[in-house]
């Protein structure tokens, strides 16, 4: 079991740390949406209020998964351009999630932050493993000492 561990070790740490990122970002996105689209009845669409709020978590979560989580294997300009085009990406299909969810399901017709939770869970591998291969040139299971080889 250990060996196994520590086999795995870099990899859920990794995960850990963009985990963490994406929290702050994510709070970030959440509050921004709440106070958008749902405090006071709110002043955007769902869709819109989505695309406005994740664009600025996404912008955090760039700066602190540079930072902290991934190490540039690229010129920074083309990662940040990949990122931007996976969140973009994210950002898309969660907000398209959401508004089929509270159209669809009268509970997250009445909790959209719900909605918006289960998009979230829903995008979270597709943003890792697309933005380490921004960063850092990896494929899905490929490990690092493997990316020479590649």
């Amino acid at each position: 079991m250990k060996a196994l561990f520590e086999k795995y070790k870099s990899g859920l740490i990794q995960k850990l740390k963009f985990g963490m990122s994406s929290i702050v970002a994510t709070l970030t996105d959440y509050v921004l949406f709440f106070l958008l689209v749902e405090f006071k009845e709110g002043i955007l669409a769902v869709f819109w209020g989505n695309m406005i709020s994740a664009s600025v978590g996404m912008l955090i979560n760039f700066i602190l998964q540079k930072r902290y989580v991934f190490e540039l294997k690229r010129n920074v300009y083309l990662v940040f351009g990949m990122s931007v085009l996976v969140s973009l990406g994210g950002v898309v299909l969660g907000s398209f999630i959401i508004d089929l969810l509270v159209k669809k399901i009268a509970l997250f017709e009445e909790y959209k932050i719900a909605a918006k939770l289960v998009a979230t869970g829903l995008i979270f591998f597709y943003n890792f493993y697309l933005k380490r291969f921004a960063f850092e040139k990896r494929l899905p299971g490929q490990r690092k000492e493997e990316e020479h080889e590649a």
